[in-house]
């Protein structure tokens, strides 16, 4: 069984792509409109990151660790969650207008969705940390970090950055002040930190299942790209020449060749 510092260190890492979200609504403070070109471009370059980071970090290693069974069904599970997800997200979608006008029980229930929402990424980060201190990797306040969780840590990251964007306009709309923005872009991603502990301590008491937890993640990212982020993407740059089409390519491009080189550099 980990160590409490474990954990703690995980939960940090969950919160640093928490707070990331934040990041979001910083060209907020300086102007009043993100363009729609970069708002695609952003939505490519966490596209690429996390098809990369899946394909190229999290299968892999599921599959040093385990059977390519295990981690074909854990692929196929991590596609089903978000599925399952998505249909119960399609009946409780919630504005960031809201967050607003909520009330305690509203709150409540506006964390729940976005933990449904969340989730997957925090497997992501708590599955990447499965080794923590059992293999090599870079030494970081004391720990033997895996070189896949401190990539994974990055990409999620980079991630979030574009959630906090689409977050903070219709809080903007409203008034509100940068400031807010970030606090509730950060508040939509506090469930990261929570499902990284969640699935840190899953795998690292029950090991037989790793090679079907990092499986699980890789699945549950690359659908969300396909099913969520190109389609935000796309959806933002409908009025942009060609659709968006030539800036998102050049953001998954730019994207995946970054998270490739972090994947070879730690």
């Amino acid at each position: 069984m980990a160590a409490l510092d474990a954990y703690v260190l995980v939960f940090a890492a969950g919160l640093v792509t928490a707070l990331a979200t934040g990041l979001g609504a910083l060209p907020f403070f300086v102007v009043r409109e993100v363009s729609d070109r970069l708002n695609v471009v952003l939505w490519g370059v966490a596209s690429g990151i996390m098809l990369v980071a899946s394909a190229f970090g999290l299968v892999p290693e599921g599959l040093a660790t385990g059977s390519p069974t295990m981690v074909v069904a854990g692929l196929l599970a991590g596609v089903v969650l978000v599925v399952v997800a998505h249909d119960y997200l399609a009946d409780a979608d919630i504005d960031p207008k809201e967050y607003e006008e909520a009330d305690f029980r509203k709150l409540v229930l506006i964390l729940g969705v976005l933990t449904v929402h969340s989730f997957p990424e925090g497997i992501a980060i708590g599955v990447s940390f499965a080794e923590l201190n059992l293999t090599t990797g870079l030494a970081l306040f004391g720990f033997t970090v895996p070189a896949l969780a401190v990539a994974m840590t990055v990409a999620i990251s980079v991630h979030n950055v574009p959630e906090g964007v689409a977050i903070s306009i219709p809080l903007r709309d409203m008034g509100q002040s940068p400031w807010r923005m970030v606090g509730w872009s950060v508040f939509s991603s506090l469930p990261q930190p929570i499902g990284a502990v969640i699935a840190f301590g899953f795998v690292r008491l029950a090991a037989p299942v790793l090679p079907f937890g990092f499986g699980f993640a890789a699945g549950a990212m690359a659908y969300l790209v396909v099913s969520e982020f190109v389609p935000e993407a796309l959806s933002a740059g409908a009025d942009l020449a060609g659709d968006g089409y030539r800036e998102l390519a050049a953001g998954i491009g730019g994207g995946g060749a970054g998270m490739a080189l972090l994947l070879v550099l730690v």
